[in-house]
């Protein structure tokens, strides 16, 4: 797999949508992996991983979201869908499931009812060791260009996640629990 051809087949290279991806992608596989080795008893598999955590939002390029320069024409929370439909066409399935299942810790077929959000009426959770760990390492990075490359503190990704409700925040701890080695 070719990663970078990939994403110029969807992103103009020299733009700001593409410098964001980038950045955001990286520093998001940089967590993956190092996520990864730390259960590596687990026995992730760190190809996928960083094949997928550099692809997890290619579907922001038919989003309307000009802070961190996207054009389209869908809402920002349909990239995990049709970051899976772009991924799907170009023959890798897995991938793009990790696409869809990203979003926040997960979407469920209840939020989607429930919030009305214009999502397909399916669940979108991660499910495999390797969509929870960059579901997870996701979560510490914005696109935001003046905090492009920090990485936040558990308790601001808390804090953030908190105010998705506290099922969305048991979920979190979950995962840190077993991500980051903390009880």
């Amino acid at each position: 797999m070719d990663v970078f051809n990939i994403l110029a087949k969807y992103f103009d290279t020299t733009s700001e949508a593409f410098y964001v991806l980038m950045q955001h992608s990286l520093s998001v596989c940089k967590k993956a992996l190092h996520i990864a080795n730390r259960v590596n008893h687990l026995r992730p598999n760190i190809q996928f991983i960083m094949e997928a955590s550099l692809l997890h939002d290619i579907g922001i390029c038919y989003t309307y979201a000009p802070k961190i320069g996207c054009k389209g024409s869908y809402p920002y929370i349909a990239h995990g869908y049709l970051g899976r439909q772009i991924l799907d066409s170009e023959g890798f399935h897995l991938h793009g499931l990790l696409c869809e299942r990203h979003v926040g810790v997960g979407i469920s077929l209840q939020d989607i009812e429930a919030k009305g959000f214009p999502l397909p009426p399916r669940d979108m959770i991660p499910q495999s060791l390797e969509e929870r760990i960059v579901c997870y390492a996701d979560k510490f990075f914005t696109k935001r260009l003046d905090r492009i490359d920090l990485e936040m503190s558990a308790q601001e990704v808390r804090d953030i996640i908190r105010s998705y409700g506290e099922e969305k925040l048991r979920i979190f701890d979950e995962m840190h629990r077993l991500f980051s080695g903390s009880q």
